[in-house]
Protein backbone atom coordinates (compact mmCIF):
# COMPACT_ATOMS: atom_id res chain seq x y z
CA UNK A 1 0.00 0.00 0.00
CA UNK A 2 1.12 3.58 -1.17
CA UNK A 3 1.83 6.32 1.42
CA UNK A 4 -0.63 9.50 1.50
CA UNK A 5 0.57 11.90 -1.22
CA UNK A 6 1.94 14.71 0.74
CA UNK A 7 -0.16 17.70 0.36
CA UNK A 8 -0.06 19.66 -2.42
CA UNK A 9 1.06 23.45 -2.53
CA UNK A 10 0.33 26.36 -4.82
CA UNK A 11 2.60 27.28 -7.85
CA UNK A 12 3.28 30.64 -5.42
CA UNK A 13 3.94 28.60 -2.48
CA UNK A 14 6.19 26.36 -4.42
CA UNK A 15 8.23 29.13 -6.01
CA UNK A 16 8.32 31.17 -2.52
CA UNK A 17 10.03 28.46 -0.99
CA UNK A 18 12.77 27.74 -4.11
CA UNK A 19 13.69 31.45 -3.81
CA UNK A 20 13.92 30.86 0.10
CA UNK A 21 16.32 27.81 -0.51
CA UNK A 22 18.68 29.42 -2.68
CA UNK A 23 19.32 32.32 -0.50
CA UNK A 24 22.55 32.35 1.15
CA UNK A 25 23.23 33.29 4.52
CA UNK A 26 26.69 34.74 5.54
CA UNK A 27 28.13 32.81 8.22
CA UNK A 28 31.43 34.47 8.70
CA UNK A 29 35.04 34.32 7.71
CA UNK A 30 37.21 30.77 7.80
CA UNK A 31 41.06 30.07 6.93
CA UNK A 32 40.97 33.43 4.74
CA UNK A 33 37.73 32.15 3.04
CA UNK A 34 34.49 33.77 3.00
CA UNK A 35 31.66 31.51 4.22
CA UNK A 36 27.65 31.24 3.37
CA UNK A 37 25.06 28.66 5.06
CA UNK A 38 22.90 27.36 1.97
CA UNK A 39 19.40 25.93 3.51
CA UNK A 40 18.41 22.30 2.76
CA UNK A 41 15.06 21.90 0.86
CA UNK A 42 12.01 21.71 3.24
CA UNK A 43 11.06 17.74 3.56
CA UNK A 44 13.59 17.04 1.36
CA UNK A 45 14.32 13.10 1.24
CA UNK A 46 17.39 11.61 -0.19
CA UNK A 47 20.34 13.14 -2.72
CA UNK A 48 20.22 16.92 -3.09
CA UNK A 49 19.66 17.96 -6.57
CA UNK A 50 22.58 19.30 -8.34
CA UNK A 51 20.99 22.19 -9.19
CA UNK A 52 20.61 22.99 -5.67
CA UNK A 53 23.86 23.10 -4.84
CA UNK A 54 25.23 24.93 -8.30
CA UNK A 55 22.45 27.75 -7.45
CA UNK A 56 23.51 28.11 -3.68
CA UNK A 57 27.27 28.42 -4.69
CA UNK A 58 26.73 30.91 -7.28
CA UNK A 59 24.75 32.94 -4.89
CA UNK A 60 27.79 32.69 -2.79
CA UNK A 61 30.06 34.23 -5.17
CA UNK A 62 27.82 36.86 -5.87
CA UNK A 63 28.04 37.81 -2.57
CA UNK A 64 31.49 38.59 -2.32
CA UNK A 65 31.37 40.44 -5.79
CA UNK A 66 30.31 44.01 -6.51
CA UNK A 67 26.66 44.75 -7.63
CA UNK A 68 28.00 45.99 -10.86
CA UNK A 69 29.46 42.74 -12.04
CA UNK A 70 27.42 40.23 -13.42
CA UNK A 71 28.05 36.48 -13.24
CA UNK A 72 28.99 35.52 -17.10
CA UNK A 73 30.10 31.38 -16.60
CA UNK A 74 30.78 28.81 -14.22
CA UNK A 75 32.25 25.59 -14.17
CA UNK A 76 31.26 23.20 -11.74
CA UNK A 77 33.06 19.57 -10.68
CA UNK A 78 30.22 17.29 -8.79
CA UNK A 79 32.43 15.10 -5.71
CA UNK A 80 30.12 13.24 -4.35
CA UNK A 81 26.53 13.09 -3.39
CA UNK A 82 24.91 15.49 -1.33
CA UNK A 83 22.13 14.56 1.65
CA UNK A 84 18.87 16.39 2.20
CA UNK A 85 19.39 15.94 5.49
CA UNK A 86 21.85 18.61 5.92
CA UNK A 87 22.56 22.32 5.01
CA UNK A 88 25.36 22.95 3.05
CA UNK A 89 28.27 24.75 3.73
CA UNK A 90 30.23 27.34 1.56
CA UNK A 91 33.88 28.76 1.04
CA UNK A 92 34.31 31.34 -1.17
CA UNK A 93 38.01 32.27 -2.43
CA UNK A 94 38.67 35.64 -3.75
CA UNK A 95 40.75 34.87 -6.60
CA UNK A 96 41.06 37.53 -9.30
CA UNK A 97 39.37 41.25 -9.16
CA UNK A 98 40.79 43.37 -11.98
CA UNK A 99 39.01 46.21 -14.19
CA UNK A 100 36.40 44.34 -16.01
CA UNK A 101 35.99 40.79 -14.44
CA UNK A 102 36.19 38.89 -11.21
CA UNK A 103 36.84 35.59 -10.05
CA UNK A 104 36.09 33.70 -7.76
CA UNK A 105 36.39 29.80 -6.31
CA UNK A 106 33.74 28.01 -4.18
CA UNK A 107 33.75 24.72 -2.33
CA UNK A 108 30.52 23.45 -1.42
CA UNK A 109 30.43 20.89 1.89
CA UNK A 110 28.60 19.39 4.06
CA UNK A 111 29.36 17.82 7.55
CA UNK A 112 33.30 18.60 6.17
CA UNK A 113 32.92 16.62 3.02
CA UNK A 114 33.34 18.60 0.00
CA UNK A 115 30.57 17.67 -2.11
CA UNK A 116 31.01 20.22 -4.78
CA UNK A 117 33.75 22.57 -6.71
CA UNK A 118 33.01 25.78 -8.26
CA UNK A 119 34.54 28.69 -10.68
CA UNK A 120 32.58 31.68 -11.35
CA UNK A 121 33.70 34.71 -13.58
CA UNK A 122 32.09 37.71 -13.40
CA UNK A 123 32.02 41.13 -15.71
CA UNK A 124 31.38 44.88 -15.74
CA UNK A 125 29.08 45.60 -18.11
CA UNK A 126 30.67 46.61 -21.35
CA UNK A 127 29.21 47.24 -25.17
CA UNK A 128 30.92 44.89 -27.82
CA UNK A 129 30.56 43.24 -31.04
CA UNK A 130 27.86 40.90 -30.82
CA UNK A 131 26.21 37.97 -33.25
CA UNK A 132 24.27 35.23 -32.66
CA UNK A 133 24.85 32.04 -34.80
CA UNK A 134 22.18 29.69 -33.70
CA UNK A 135 19.01 29.99 -34.20
CA UNK A 136 16.14 28.81 -31.90
CA UNK A 137 14.47 25.94 -33.62
CA UNK A 138 10.98 25.72 -34.77
CA UNK A 139 9.28 24.29 -31.73
CA UNK A 140 5.22 24.27 -30.63
CA UNK A 141 4.51 26.88 -28.02
CA UNK A 142 4.41 25.95 -24.65
CA UNK A 143 0.85 26.84 -24.18
CA UNK A 144 0.00 24.00 -26.96
CA UNK A 145 1.79 21.06 -24.81
CA UNK A 146 0.82 19.47 -21.61
CA UNK A 147 2.81 20.21 -18.84
CA UNK A 148 5.30 17.55 -17.61
CA UNK A 149 3.94 17.41 -14.29
CA UNK A 150 0.34 16.72 -15.27
CA UNK A 151 1.33 13.84 -17.62
CA UNK A 152 3.20 12.75 -14.48
CA UNK A 153 0.42 12.94 -12.64
CA UNK A 154 -2.50 11.29 -15.18
CA UNK A 155 0.23 7.96 -15.32
CA UNK A 156 0.90 8.26 -11.48
CA UNK A 157 -2.46 6.24 -11.30
CA UNK A 158 -1.57 2.16 -10.62
CA UNK A 159 1.99 2.88 -9.63
CA UNK A 160 3.68 2.05 -6.61
CA UNK A 161 6.61 2.97 -4.63
CA UNK A 162 9.50 5.26 -5.98
CA UNK A 163 8.32 6.09 -9.40
CA UNK A 164 4.84 6.91 -7.72
CA UNK A 165 7.00 9.53 -5.81
CA UNK A 166 8.55 10.37 -8.67
CA UNK A 167 5.43 10.92 -10.52
CA UNK A 168 3.70 12.54 -7.52
CA UNK A 169 6.93 15.60 -6.52
CA UNK A 170 5.68 18.73 -7.30
CA UNK A 171 8.44 21.21 -8.84
CA UNK A 172 9.08 25.05 -9.13
CA UNK A 173 10.10 25.00 -12.42
CA UNK A 174 7.37 24.21 -14.83
CA UNK A 175 8.26 22.42 -17.61
CA UNK A 176 6.58 21.30 -20.71
CA UNK A 177 8.50 18.67 -23.08
CA UNK A 178 8.28 19.07 -27.22
CA UNK A 179 9.08 15.34 -27.35
CA UNK A 180 7.79 14.51 -23.95
CA UNK A 181 9.25 13.71 -20.60
CA UNK A 182 12.63 11.76 -21.27
CA UNK A 183 11.71 9.43 -18.14
CA UNK A 184 9.03 7.84 -20.07
CA UNK A 185 10.60 7.55 -23.54
CA UNK A 186 10.60 3.53 -24.67
CA UNK A 187 12.78 2.50 -27.84
CA UNK A 188 15.73 4.61 -29.15
CA UNK A 189 15.18 7.88 -30.47
CA UNK A 190 17.87 10.92 -31.82
CA UNK A 191 19.87 12.21 -28.71
CA UNK A 192 18.22 15.58 -29.15
CA UNK A 193 15.27 16.66 -27.04
CA UNK A 194 13.44 20.24 -26.66
CA UNK A 195 11.68 21.74 -23.37
CA UNK A 196 10.06 24.82 -22.49
CA UNK A 197 10.82 26.00 -19.21
CA UNK A 198 10.15 28.80 -16.32
CA UNK A 199 9.21 29.30 -12.85
CA UNK A 200 5.77 28.19 -11.85
CA UNK A 201 4.90 31.51 -10.48
CA UNK A 202 6.30 35.18 -11.00
CA UNK A 203 9.65 35.86 -9.42
CA UNK A 204 11.36 39.03 -7.52
CA UNK A 205 12.80 41.05 -10.23
CA UNK A 206 15.90 40.69 -8.78
CA UNK A 207 18.49 40.09 -12.00
CA UNK A 208 20.88 37.55 -9.32
CA UNK A 209 17.68 35.63 -8.54
CA UNK A 210 16.89 35.02 -11.99
CA UNK A 211 20.52 33.82 -12.77
CA UNK A 212 20.07 31.02 -9.66
CA UNK A 213 16.36 29.94 -10.91
CA UNK A 214 18.30 29.23 -14.39
CA UNK A 215 21.33 28.04 -12.80
CA UNK A 216 19.04 25.58 -11.03
CA UNK A 217 16.40 24.58 -13.84
CA UNK A 218 19.88 23.90 -15.89
CA UNK A 219 20.60 20.07 -14.68
CA UNK A 220 17.07 19.29 -15.47
CA UNK A 221 16.85 17.66 -18.79
CA UNK A 222 20.55 17.91 -19.70
CA UNK A 223 22.00 14.70 -19.15
CA UNK A 224 18.97 12.69 -19.86
CA UNK A 225 19.07 13.40 -23.22
CA UNK A 226 22.49 11.33 -23.51
CA UNK A 227 19.91 7.64 -22.74
CA UNK A 228 17.75 8.58 -25.82
CA UNK A 229 19.82 6.56 -28.40
CA UNK A 230 19.92 3.77 -26.26
CA UNK A 231 16.06 3.19 -25.39
CA UNK A 232 16.76 2.76 -21.15
CA UNK A 233 15.64 4.90 -18.49
CA UNK A 234 16.85 5.71 -14.80
CA UNK A 235 13.21 5.61 -13.70
CA UNK A 236 12.51 2.68 -14.73
CA UNK A 237 15.18 1.02 -12.98
CA UNK A 238 17.37 0.49 -15.84
CA UNK A 239 20.19 3.54 -15.49
CA UNK A 240 22.20 5.02 -12.87
CA UNK A 241 23.04 8.21 -13.71
CA UNK A 242 25.33 11.15 -11.76
CA UNK A 243 26.30 14.20 -13.22
CA UNK A 244 30.20 14.76 -13.27
CA UNK A 245 30.16 18.61 -14.37
CA UNK A 246 28.29 21.47 -15.11
CA UNK A 247 29.62 24.65 -17.54
CA UNK A 248 27.15 27.37 -17.92
CA UNK A 249 27.30 30.49 -19.37
CA UNK A 250 24.91 33.47 -19.41
CA UNK A 251 25.09 35.62 -22.56
CA UNK A 252 22.18 37.95 -22.20
CA UNK A 253 19.39 39.74 -19.91
CA UNK A 254 16.04 37.50 -19.37
CA UNK A 255 13.36 36.30 -17.41
CA UNK A 256 13.28 32.63 -15.44
CA UNK A 257 9.66 33.46 -14.58
CA UNK A 258 9.17 34.39 -18.82
CA UNK A 259 8.64 31.03 -21.01
CA UNK A 260 12.35 29.86 -21.94
CA UNK A 261 13.40 27.17 -24.10
CA UNK A 262 16.04 24.70 -23.22
CA UNK A 263 17.64 22.78 -26.51
CA UNK A 264 19.37 20.04 -25.49
CA UNK A 265 21.69 17.70 -27.63
CA UNK A 266 23.94 14.68 -26.93
CA UNK A 267 26.84 14.20 -29.64
CA UNK A 268 28.80 11.37 -27.32
CA UNK A 269 28.56 8.39 -24.81
CA UNK A 270 30.92 5.85 -24.17
CA UNK A 271 32.78 4.65 -21.35
CA UNK A 272 30.32 4.90 -18.96
CA UNK A 273 29.95 8.49 -19.38
CA UNK A 274 27.15 10.67 -21.45
CA UNK A 275 28.09 14.25 -22.74
CA UNK A 276 25.64 16.74 -23.25
CA UNK A 277 25.04 20.74 -24.19
CA UNK A 278 22.38 23.03 -24.15
CA UNK A 279 21.47 26.30 -25.81
CA UNK A 280 18.88 28.17 -23.95
CA UNK A 281 16.30 30.65 -25.75
CA UNK A 282 14.00 33.53 -24.65
CA UNK A 283 10.86 33.55 -26.28
CA UNK A 284 11.84 36.29 -29.10
CA UNK A 285 14.56 34.05 -30.00
CA UNK A 286 17.41 35.34 -28.29
CA UNK A 287 19.98 32.79 -26.75
CA UNK A 288 20.84 33.80 -23.34
CA UNK A 289 22.40 30.98 -21.84
CA UNK A 290 24.83 27.74 -22.87
CA UNK A 291 25.23 24.70 -20.80
CA UNK A 292 27.58 21.69 -20.85
CA UNK A 293 27.31 18.72 -19.15
CA UNK A 294 29.35 15.13 -18.87
CA UNK A 295 27.74 12.48 -16.28
CA UNK A 296 28.68 8.85 -15.18
CA UNK A 297 25.55 6.82 -17.02
CA UNK A 298 25.92 3.45 -16.42
CA UNK A 299 23.29 0.25 -16.80
CA UNK A 300 22.08 -0.82 -13.47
Amino acid sequence: MNDPDPPRLTPDELVADLVELLEIRPAGEVDGAETFAGRRKKGGVGRVFGGQVIAQALGAAERTVDSERHAHSLHAYFLRGGSEDHEIDFRVRRDFDGGSFSKRRVVASQQGRPILSLTASFQRAQEGLGHQASAMPEVPDPESLESDESVRHRLAKGLEGRIRHFAMLQWPIETRSVEGPQWLAVGSSPPVSHAWFRAAAPLPDDPRIHRAVLAYASDMQLLGTATLPHGKSMWRGELKLASLDHALWFHAPFRADEWLLYATESPWSGSARGFARGEIFSRDGRLVASVAQEGMMREA
